[in-house]
């Protein structure tokens, strides 16, 4: 069997030789947009058909490529397309298709979907209505939790009517709390608040949130507890009563309640908690006779006291380090529980085989709050799969845009080793060797997080990068050794660049002598981080011998400067680079250990010379606010001739599914107001001038 299907669902079919599925050569459906389909797409071993809409050109998509058959499912926007049941369900009758493998979200953990397929006859490849509804309701999924004798967090099991009773609610709690939406998941309608007036506008932001993402806006309260970790236990039922537990997933790396970085095993769990956290996990299961792949999530403090968190009824996109670890492929299984058959393991039967890393690649800007969209065209784009334990699941390709519409995730990169250390090593070289040019992405804080001591050492907790980085995240900060390494290297790519631009393809024909200037050593000034430094380099064959700040360095590569990675080797230590961008003028910026370096280097006398040029001056943005991010416009605060404080809100930004408040950035008189709700603005857009 050979296909794909998206995160969006797929359509399984008929076989071309009239076979029932799940046998060889079944077809599925996937679905696409107008615009875009959504990032976080999966290979998966189903020959396919695809589902696409007008106005856009079906072939350039990687699942279309990979698909018998396309089917438009409206545009864009996620609730005329893939939010549409209608839209859907059509496509199912078009295609004939005799089951839905619902994909990571839109619908997956919709029961009226469940049931409209039903009614149609078409099997839902997942767990049935009951266990949907049970589990994919926060208040509901907590009381059956509490029945089933599972640890649960203390708060609120009713729904929350409005803001005053949600405060009235967080102070019996006892602040902090966790104010989340009912229907929710993936971190979209959640908010921690630490007081009363951060109850308010979490309850306002967390159901607006929970509207837009689930059409579902109630909301639920429970007592936060700080600092845990957040440690999930995959679980898979079958239709005759069998579920298994297939160990668990460490996700505590999370930025605004998403997950940034997994991993599986947990090196926190001993196989005591383990099998204590794997056995309430299935008595949870059990008790709604939960029959597919599922996920049962937990907050673990630091002394081991784990409670109920929620259960995904679903495929989690985390999903793959679990295959790594188990040998299993979720997906298969999910397929064969649909169609009646047994699980084919025990208990017994589930290992832990080495171990296995994700970093969810994401096209957003890490400066910002960790990560703020990023929306573009993907110029290039190159997936490390060639290096060896190296698994990236995406459904994207060069030309591929990154939009609005959707969450912004490029991939899934999963590297699997024998033990931690070799999964985490082979996770650096594998950020290190990937290429996404057009757009921005998180490539840097994920390769600082995989190499920071805290998280190799296991001290983690989903606050972890709000303690590391507390005044937000800035980059990799060299050492004197790597600045000098990065130097050394900068320095040899310049040189090399002016030698290829000197060289003279003769081909026996010119009537006048080329005569080759002949240059023992460079001098040069190299300019990082507002600090200058001397640059002494020279040539031999494949190797520069350089200089800088009086330290002797040696850098060996191949120099192909047409290549988007660069393999060099800098006194003994290999190291992948990424030369973004080389200017006339001497600034290039440079991918080295991840983060992108910006360096001017220039010759001694034109660095003389750019002493006389005219610095361009900095905008002054004290008075004005700009979008950091694409997005669209919700509400407006203010009108002109408003007068407003530092830190009020101004007005509210929704970019892939997540509301953001801009405020002021100082106490003024609003002068000008450029966008109105409903607006679709971009990176640097101008909102609101203060007088």
């Amino acid at each position: 069997m050979a296909g794909f299907w998206t995160g969006a669902a797929a359509l399984v079919t008929a076989g071309r030789r009239g076979r029932r599925w799940p046998q060889p050569l079944m077809r599925s459906v996937a679905l696409w947009t107008v615009k875009h389909v959504p990032h976080y797409s999966r290979r998966y071993l189903v020959a396919s058909r695809t589902l696409c809409s007008a106005g856009y050109d079906s072939n350039e998509k990687v699942h279309v490529k990979m698909a018998d058959e396309a089917v438009c499912v409206g545009p864009a926007p996620t609730s005329k397309s893939y939010l549409n049941m209608d839209a859907i369900m059509d496509a199912v009758r078009n295609t004939r298709a005799q089951a839905v493998h619902p994909g990571y979200g839109f619908l997956s953990e919709n029961k009226e979907f469940a049931k409209c397929l039903a009614a149609e006859d078409v099997i839902f490849i997942g767990p049935d209505t009951h266990a949907i509804q049970a589990m994919g309701d926060k208040i509901e999924s907590k009381l059956l939790a509490k029945k089933a004798k599972v640890n649960t967090i203390p708060g609120f099991d009713g729904v929350v009517k409005d803001a005053d009773e949600a405060v009235r609610i967080a102070r019996e709690i006892g602040y902090p709390v966790m104010i989340k939406a009912s229907a929710g998941g993936g971190g979209k309608g959640m908010r921690i608040a630490w007081d009363d007036e951060e109850t308010r506008d979490g309850f306002r932001f967390s159901s607006q949130e929970a509207a837009s993402s689930f059409g579902d806006d109630r909301l639920l309260i429970e007592k936060f507890i700080d600092n845990p970790r957040h440690i999930e236990i995959q679980v898979l039922g079958d239709k005759h009563g069998n579920a298994l537990w297939l160990n668990e997933r460490e996700c505590s790396i999370q930025r605004r309640n998403q997950k940034v970085v997994e991993e599986a095993p947990s090196i926190f769990l001993d196989s005591e908690t383990r099998r204590a956290m794997g056995e309430q996990a299935v008595a949870l299961a059990k008790a709604v006779n939960y029959s597919s792949a599922g996920t049962v999530e937990f907050l673990v403090d630091s002394k081991k006291n784990f409670y109920f968190l929620e259960m995904n009824t679903r495929l989690q996109v985390e999903h793959p380090v679990t295959e790594c670890i188990t040998g299993l492929d979720l997906v298969q299984e999910m397929i064969r529980v649909a169609k009646g058959y047994p699980l084919r393991h025990k208990q017994a039967d589930i290992p832990i085989n080495g171990w296995a890393v994700e970093c969810r690649v994401y096209a957003e800007d890490p400066y910002k709050s960790f990560g703020l969209p990023s929306v573009g065209r993907l110029s290039q784009y190159e997936e490390p799969i060639r290096l060896p334990g190296v698994r990236v699941d995406s459904g994207i390709q060069p030309g591929s845009d990154i939009s609005i519409y959707y969450d912004p995730m490029i991939s899934k990169l999963i590297t699997y080793g024998s033990d931690r250390t070799e999964a985490l090593k082979r996770m650096e070289d594998a950020l290190d060797n990937y290429v996404i040019r057009g757009v921005t992405h998180n490539i840097a804080l994920l390769r600082e997080v995989i190499i920071n001591s805290r998280f190799i050492e296991g001290n983690i907790n989903t606050k972890f990068l709000s303690d590391v980085y507390p005044d937000g995240f800035k980059g990799h900060q060299l050492t004197e050794t790597e600045r000098n390494q990065f130097l050394a290297v900068a320095s040899s790519l310049f040189v090399a660049s002016q030698l290829r631009a000197q060289h003279f393809q003769d081909h026996g024909n010119s009537r006048v002598p080329i005569v080759k200037p002949q240059v023992a050593s460079w001098e040069l000034s190299v300019k990082l981080h507002d600090e200058i430094h001397t640059v002494i380099a020279s040539k031999s064959g494949p190797t520069f011998s350089v200089e800088v700040d009086g330290s002797k360095l040696n850098v060996t590569s191949t120099w192909n400067l047409a290549s988007p990675l660069l393999s060099v080797n800098v006194d003994g230590t290999q190291r992948t680079i990424q030369c973004l961008s080389r200017e006339a003028g001497g600034n290039m910026s440079i991918q080295f250990l991840g983060t992108v370096y910006k360096v001017r280097i220039l010759t001694k006398l034109a660095a003389e010379l750019h002493k006389f040029m005219l610095e361009k001056a900095a905008e002054d943005t004290s008075s004005i606010l700009r979008s950091p991010m694409p997005g669209v416009v919700v509400a407006i605060s203010v009108k002109p001739g408003d007068l407003v404080a530092e830190g009020q809100e101004i007005c509210v930004i929704e970019a892939m599914k997540m509301q953001n408040s801009m405020t002021a950035g100082k106490t003024g008189k609003v002068k000008s107001v450029h966008c109105k709700a409903g607006d679709t603005v971009g990176e640097g857009d101008l909102l609101v001038e203060l007088e």
